[in-house]
């Protein structure tokens, strides 16, 4: 099915050859004539595979500008809450819709003053509910509501946050669903909040006919860190993707990598948002070839051209690894991903390897140089980023993971005499 069969408005079918989309997704096929006709829908599908745009268009068909807020999309991910913003700009942009998007780590103010003119808005749970008690935004007339990603929901302890939102706003609503699993706690939510929904189910986006995946047994963990550098080095095409478990240790490699003389950003949830979406921009524009991450990349985050999935740390599940790995071989495209596995990782790697989709095939481990690794750098002396991506990237002091940050400062106690000063104690 082609896009300018869809019976919806010609300046959005114009916008879809304009960005050169002729065929229809699995989840756009078959998704988006049941919204055009007003049913609840729920999608199972990966993030790649174009369900975005399976919400998007129809709710940009449905929605009049100046009219309040009509359409609420709510995302789980500050990274993902822009990603599906920008979609709907660009899409809406011709018929005059105005889309805001609100999340944390950003000043309030300016979305207060955007949500008065909105039409759509996305947003993150928790900024949403902040501008609900502040009384802020106006959802009475939310006729359409998207939750994406609703199994990173459940992730990442939204669920309580969502029923509230829910609550907030009318009954009477179209509503739909995206998620890349269909577990127990997704139905329950499904069953509760939208009535009679078409479930439509797609196979995965990622093309194991395209994905190539490895594992090296490191006997000795210190040689880890110099695998990975070589590996890097020759990988010369395409973008790659580090997963690390840990913010502290995406930050330590991210150094390491970086004294390497290796083009790299970071991202992890305990950045502020401007340095976040500069380490992204980074990528995206090719300012950098390598991303390390937590797994809050790993889920929501559209980032085209990624050759190659570096498992640094081994995800604790198969699902988690199934996200990670998802970055890769897709749209056709081939991709490979390597995960480097030390003996404290043998338990998780027995946890992912027990599931059937996913066949990991032992390679021998390369001829590499040693190097150095430390662990014991001076944030406050040393500039941290790249000169490429601008002042407030390089300036920015790590949120979270300084060995003093959330305590108080030391209280000296000084010894209490008569006619003299009191001692320095420094």
């Amino acid at each position: 099915m082609k896009f300018n069969e869809l019976k919806i408005n010609n300046l959005l079918i114009e916008k879809t050859s304009d960005q050169r989309f002729e065929e229809l997704t699995d989840i756009q096929k078959e998704s988006i004539p049941y919204i055009l006709k007003g049913a609840d829908v729920v999608g199972q599908a990966e993030t790649g595979s174009g369900k975005t745009l399976a919400f998007c268009l129809p709710l940009l068909d449905k929605v009049v500008h100046g009219q309040g807020i009509q359409g609420l999309v709510i995302a789980p991910t500050r990274e993902l809450c822009t990603q599906v913003k920008d979609e709907f700009f660009k899409f809406g942009k011709n018929l005059r819709i105005k889309t805001v998007s609100i999340y944390g780590g950003v000043n309030i103010q300016p979305q207060i003053k955007a949500l008065s003119r909105a039409d759509i808005v996305i947003a993150t749970p928790g900024r949403l509910l902040d501008h609900i008690n502040r009384k802020t935004i106006n959802l009475e007339n939310v006729g359409y509501f998207v939750l994406d990603e609703i199994d990173k929901m459940f992730d990442m302890g939204f669920i309580e946050d969502v029923e509230k939102i829910i609550s907030n706003i009318p009954q009477k609503r179209q509503t739909l669903m995206f998620t890349a699993t269909l577990s127990n706690d997704v139905m329950g939510l499904i069953k509760k909040h939208s009535m009679d929904a078409k479930i439509i189910r797609t196979k995965s986006y990622v093309d194991s006919s395209k994905l190539k995946q490895v594992y090296f047994d490191i006997n000795d963990k210190n040689n880890k860190f110099s695998i990975l550098v070589h590996l890097l080095r020759k990988n010369k095409k395409g973008l790659s993707i580090v997963f690390c478990a840990t913010r502290r240790e995406a930050d330590v490699l991210e150094k390491n990598l970086r004294n390497q003389k290796i083009r790299v950003s970071a991202i992890h949830g305990g950045m502020k948002q401007n340095r976040r979406t500069n380490s992204l921009n980074a990528l995206k524009n090719n300012e950098v070839k390598v991303l390390v991450a937590t797994d809050v990349a790993a889920r929501g985050l559209d980032i085209k051209n990624v050759t190659n999935i570096y498992n640094y740390d081994v995800p604790q599940t198969s699902k988690d690894y199934t996200h990670r790995i998802g970055r890769t071989a897709r749209a056709g495209k081939k991709g490979i991903a390597f995960t480097l596995l030390t003996k404290n990782d043998h338990d998780n790697f027995r946890r992912v390897q027990r599931a059937d989709e996913h066949t990991i095939e032992e390679m021998e481990i390369p001829e590499f140089i040693k190097l150095p690794f430390t662990r014991n750098f001076d944030q406050f002396k040393k500039p941290y980023g790249n000169k490429k991506m601008g002042k407030n990237y390089r300036s920015h002091q790590r949120e979270g993971n300084n060995r003093n940050s959330g305590r108080r400062k030391p209280f000296y106690k000084y010894k209490k005499t008569y006619g003299t000063k009191r001692k320095n104690m420094h």
